[in-house]
């Protein structure tokens, strides 16, 4: 086996993973989305077992994927960004905006119009987050905060905190989310403030 493909197959575990994560699903539901078991999907992930096309065909459908993306193929050359929109089973899409393996990932979610009485489902994990509103208002459970932020605002916070994103009954949201393994922020540069001599 060539030393790139050796490579390329390596890489699919952890991408399995933040696939996982990113759609904040558990090995349980996915399993019982791609009709694979837990335990194998565990061992995937973990890199302890290769995949098989028999297994990444089923994972690229339940991710709305391609099989090159799951598999990190090498670049033809194209620069464009493929935005293809991954729907979740609560009416959430999520459009990936980078495709560089590692490093910080970008994302927008849509999400639909929510309840104000909606119970958060917590989760947390490795990794750090930026999310920045665009449209609509963002309901942020982070810890025991209870946050709404509207266009404009911006919350960064290390996700080994019980976090959740959900949208409120006066619509639907959109933002933007940097997602960075752990210690790896997304420092925002902004000019120094020039003061006047008068």
């Amino acid at each position: 086996m060539s030393e790139s493909l050796d490579r390329t197959l390596n890489a699919v575990g952890p991408r399995l993973k933040h696939l996982r994560l990113r759609r904040d699903i558990t090995l349980s539901d996915l399993a019982e989305e791609s009709g694979i078991s837990t335990s194998t999907l565990s061992r995937l992930e973990a890199g302890l077992r290769r995949p098989t096309l028999e297994q990444l065909l089923p994972l690229a459908r339940v991710y709305g994927v391609t099989l090159d993306e799951l598999v990190d193929a090498p670049p033809t050359g194209d620069p464009r960004v493929n935005l293809r929109p991954i729907p979740t089973n609560d009416g959430r899409t999520i459009l990936p905006l980078s495709r560089r393996p590692g490093g910080i990932q970008a994302y927008k979610f849509i999400l639909p119009v929510g309840r104000d009485d909606a119970e958060p489902d917590l989760r947390a994990h490795e990794g750090y987050d930026w999310a920045f509103v665009l449209n609509g208002r963002l309901r942020l459970v982070l810890g025991e905060h209870d946050l709404i932020l509207e266009p404009g605002e911006a919350a960064e916070f290390d996700t080994r905190t019980p976090h959740w994103f959900g949208a409120t009954s006066s619509g639907p949201v959109e933002f933007l989310s940097l997602v960075g393994k752990q210690g790896e922020r997304a420092h925002i540069r902004t000019a120094p403030r020039l003061h006047g001599s008068g």
